[in-house]
């Protein structure tokens, strides 16, 4: 018992904390887009921070619950609605036995949400890990996104959660014109000029129709240019590299990207920046500021002291 897949919207994959380990044998980690939204989902209903959750692109699934559970939808404003009544997001909001969740196409900002269910999803771990990675057919529900009349059952499922009205966090806005997202330069630089260095700063790029979870393409009406070419012997990949190709348009490497590449990287976007892009819609501007390593470190060190608090505080 859980709940059923009426309609699984354009694109609704299962995803936890990602499949670590196994980028050597040509395994991407997958895991959310916007890790921070999918932490503060499960952490609201009092889950583990990685438990397998629903990650939901542009417009939400509809799903039809067979019994009483504890839900929390976080990202982008999609409009839930539950029976047609308008719910919050970032709270835990009680669902019944009948009950219909839906959702509108995404709103002002954000294009990315998240659906957790208290006592987590039932989906066998592969390689460690609930993960959807659609492109090897791997993780999740068959390897694949969800369709209508799947169904979805809850490993512990809770009828309640101790304080339920005092589970709520701040709901974020997310930009609608420009999103600004800090750099590591690297490992690559050095096949850019200062001077190429210096624009690749000063001016903004444009996100463009092709984003995925694999990566962001972005454009500028003047190209990155390289000293030489954009072409490397191929090494490996991170999560928020920015591979420079010979056409001098970068791409982003997100969670669905592969392991290696043979495209000089000029930079990183650092993690705690990687939610902001993740929730940035085709048209936005994208303009990058850069930071030491150092500054990165601190962020992200920062960032987890404070996802560990609110885990304390809901008894995750």
């Amino acid at each position: 018992m859980g709940f059923e897949v009426k309609d699984p919207g354009p694109f609704t994959t299962v995803q936890d904390a990602g499949r670590f380990g196994y980028q050597k044998f040509g395994v991407t980690p997958s895991g959310p887009m916007d890790t921070r939204a999918f932490q503060l989902a499960n952490l609201l209903v009092g889950n583990p921070a990685g438990e397998g959750a629903l990650e939901f692109t542009f417009k939400g699934p509809t799903l039809a619950f067979d019994e009483d559970e504890v839900i929390a939808i976080t990202g982008g404003d999609m409009q839930p609605s539950l029976n047609g009544k308008k719910i919050s997001r970032y709270r835990a909001v009680a669902v019944h036995a009948g009950d219909v969740l839906t959702f509108s196409f995404a709103a002002a900002g954000g294009c990315r949400g998240y659906i957790a269910v208290a006592g987590g999803l039932d989906i066998p771990e592969v390689m460690g890990s609930k993960s959807t990675l659609a492109q090897k057919k791997l993780g999740g529900l068959d390897g694949r996104a969800l369709k209508a009349g799947d169904r979805i059952g809850l490993t512990a499922p809770k009828k309640n959660l101790p304080d339920l009205a005092r589970r709520v966090l701040p709901v974020p806005e997310y930009p609608t014109d420009e999103v600004v997202l800090r750099v590591v330069l690297g490992p690559q630089d050095d096949a850019f000029s200062p001077e190429e260095q210096k624009k690749f700063f000063w001016y903004s790029f444009k996100v463009t129709n092709e984003y995925d979870r694999q990566g962001c393409r972005l454009e500028r009406e003047e190209p990155v240019k390289h000293i030489k070419d954009g072409n490397i012997i191929t090494d490996g990949i991170s999560f928020g590299a920015i591979q420079v190709p010979s056409t001098g348009q970068p791409i982003i490497m997100m969670a669905d990207r592969q392991t290696t590449g043979g495209y000089t990287k000029i930079g990183n976007v650092i993690a705690v920046d990687l939610p902001k892009l993740a929730q940035a819609k085709p048209g936005m501007k994208v303009r990058f500021v850069r930071v030491s390593i150092q500054t990165a470190q601190e962020l992200l060190i920062r960032e987890h002291k404070e996802i560990r608090s609110i885990a304390e505080k809901f008894g995750a």
